[in-house]
């Protein structure tokens, strides 16, 4: 079991999966396997006894979150996993990797709305046509069923709180344009081919081996390294836009109840996957301030910075849930203060290494 499950109860049916997982082997694909999210699905993976065959270019994943699963699930689960390093934009990768496969976790992706405003046609490069190739890839292998990281950020100027499935609004940057055309590409090969396949609606994704580093490194990570490393941290706004973070087991749970899921009604399908809770950027400062500043004394007078909006930001952002409840059984584990324990844990580990 993974350090950011132990002592969780786990719900029935993430059980149940967990239980069908650590009795039966399946080959599994993982795409974008060095970065956070994929990193993470393969130790799960590899811990229930599965076969993993991972795709990376390195474009924005690591070899040491690689060398971290390693070292986490021992020699004898890392000899059933296998790197393809290569591009999912290569026909020929995707076919490799999907040669045998029962289940594909598509998480490789370029997943920044800064970046995507910076280089919109890497973006459109990364996320659509290697997305098509996947599962193109997919249907030619026969796969059961591809599970693919779509974003909330498909919601777009849709002003409706919570965000519901069925209502999404238009896109506000290249990136949510890209996410939403990944679902509508599904759709089709879901209709025209038969291809069995889920989008999971990522909201803000956090937890170990998220990138910290760089000009487009997602918040939590980031605020984490300036305030131990003594650096100023910057808030974009007046600090009162909101988010519905995501603990990345929750996102692993989401994944494996999704590729597993046996209800015809939920194939096919988008889910968002959060914590149904709405964190003001302020409240976020405020509540890594005190989980840090008792280990951290240099935080006592510490104060951030407050800079311009960012293009491209939606104002306020908070998942509704059910639908994820009830047709794959989906509850998370982790609200943003657990979350945040767990991930303050490794990044002071980390940082200090």
């Amino acid at each position: 079991m993974s350090d950011y499950e132990n002592g969780t109860p786990a719900t029935s049916a993430y059980q149940q999966v967990r239980e069908r997982l650590s009795s039966e082997q399946s080959r599994w694909v993982v795409t974008g396997v060095a970065g956070f999210i994929g990193s993470n699905l393969l130790q799960s993976l590899l811990e229930l006894g599965q076969q993993v065959v991972g795709v990376d270019n390195f474009l924005t994943g690591y070899r040491r979150n690689l060398d971290e699963v390693c070292d986490q699930v021992g020699p004898a689960a890392w000899r059933r996993f296998e790197l393809i390093e290569g591009d999912v934009r290569d026909q020929a990768v995707c076919r490799q990797a999907c040669d045998r496969a029962d289940y594909v976790l598509h998480q490789a992706a370029l997943g920044s709305v800064g970046r995507s405003l910076d280089d919109p046609l890497l973006c459109n490069d990364i996320n659509v046509t290697g997305h098509l190739h996947v599962l193109d890839a997919a249907r030619r292998g026969g796969v059961r069923r591809v599970v693919y990281a779509a974003s909330s950020a498909a919601y777009g100027d849709h002003p409706g709180l919570p965000k519901q499935e069925q209502h999404i609004g238009r896109a506000l940057s290249p990136y949510a344009l890209t996410k939403h055309v990944n679902e509508l590409y599904a759709g089709v090969y879901a209709r025209c081919y038969g291809l069995e396949s889920i989008g999971l609606r990522y909201f803000n994704v956090f937890g170990p081996r998220q990138d910290a580093n760089g000009a487009y490194a997602a918040v939590i990570p980031q605020w984490i390294a300036a305030m131990i490393g003594r650096r100023q941290l910057t808030i974009n706004g007046d600090g009162e836009s909101s988010r519905d973070f995501c603990y990345v087991a929750n996102a692993v749970q989401a994944n494996l109840l999704a590729a597993l899921c046996g209800k015809p009604a939920a194939v096919n399908q988008v889910y968002n996957v959060a914590a149904s809770a709405r964190t003001s950027l302020n409240e976020l400062y405020l509540l890594l301030h005190a989980l840090l500043v008792e280990r951290h004394p240099h935080l006592h007078d510490y104060q951030p910075q407050y800079a311009p909006f960012r293009p491209g930001d939606v104002r306020h952002s908070q998942a509704d849930i059910g639908k994820a409840a009830s047709l794959l059984g989906y509850a998370p584990t982790h609200d943003l203060r657990r979350g945040l324990r767990h991930a303050l844990r490794w990044y002071e580990r980390r940082l200090a290494a």
